[in-house]
């Protein structure tokens, strides 16, 4: 699969396979393609060369509805409109289960609360967006993501902004979705260390293509970090978790220098 912007390519040949039922991880350095591939999978960014398939069906030929009842996306800055409130926002994410003949019910009514209360953010349900932290923003833009009811769910770079404390909350709410309901998580992240704790795959890129994909505990070696990252650095267990920690042993000045 070819991806690019204009003239400007960023993946040339690009082959990724999401596991189903999964929380996936894409991890690499900045620019590597992260983004680039999920917005691909998202439909909003068509490839010039090779498709996307969701369930064998190549996701260019499917009406844009049904693709969002199939899959849904929460982008790196979504924007919400000025005072909205928080239940408000998160009932457009029913917005692809409307029809002129069905029009808001009970049932999307359950649905909402049912996405408020996975997020805990029921409390917050009639406060304006704009008032709210960082880390509750992200959980009701969760919520809303939640409440299209797509087996799929696509993150780009969730944790962006948060602080370490509210970074685990988001990740631990994102493997909770995934552990009781079984749903696709496709997310890029930065954090190495975050995403070996909470994904159960990892897609590692480095300059538009993936280098090893595979569970953490298989892939994530120092000669992995140095050939993605351009980092020298020990991988442990780590003592609370079991999965791989990355423990650099310097900057690139003191590693392997800038790529």
């Amino acid at each position: 699969m070819r991806l690019g912007y204009g003239e400007r390519v960023v993946a040339e040949g690009l082959d990724l396979e999401i596991p189903g039922g999964v929380v996936t991880a894409l991890v690499g350095p900045n620019a590597c393609g992260k983004s680039t591939a999920l917005r691909a999978l998202a439909r909003l960014l068509r490839p010039s060369a090779g498709a996307v398939h969701l369930d064998g069906a190549d996701i260019a030929r499917l009406p844009a509805r049904e693709l969002a009842q199939r899959l849904a996306l929460l982008p790196q800055s979504p924007a919400a409109p000025d005072g909205i409130t928080v239940r408000d926002l998160v009932a457009r994410g029913r917005t692809p289960h409307q029809r002129w003949w069905r029009q808001w019910s009970r049932e999307d009514e359950a649905v909402v609360d049912a996405a408020l209360a996975a997020t805990g953010s029921a409390e917050l349900a009639e406060r304006s967006i704009d008032e709210l932290s960082g880390g509750q923003r992200q959980r009701v833009w969760i919520a809303m993501a939640l409440a299209q009811d797509t087996g799929v769910l696509l993150l780009d770079e969730p944790t962006t902004y948060l602080d370490l404390a509210h970074q685990v909350d988001v990740l631990e709410l994102v493997a909770g979705l995934n552990r009781d309901d079984g749903r696709t998580v496709v997310m890029v992240l930065h954090e190495l260390n975050l995403a070996c704790r909470y994904a159960d795959h990892l897609i590692a890129m480095r300059d538009g293509r993936v280098v090893a994909a595979g569970s953490p505990g298989e892939i994530v070696t120092p000669e992995l970090v140095a050939d993605v990252f351009g980092l020298r650095a020990a991988v442990i267990a780590c003592p609370v978790a079991g999965t791989p920690l990355v423990i650099p042993e310097g900057g690139r000045r003191a590693g392997l220098g800038q790529r």
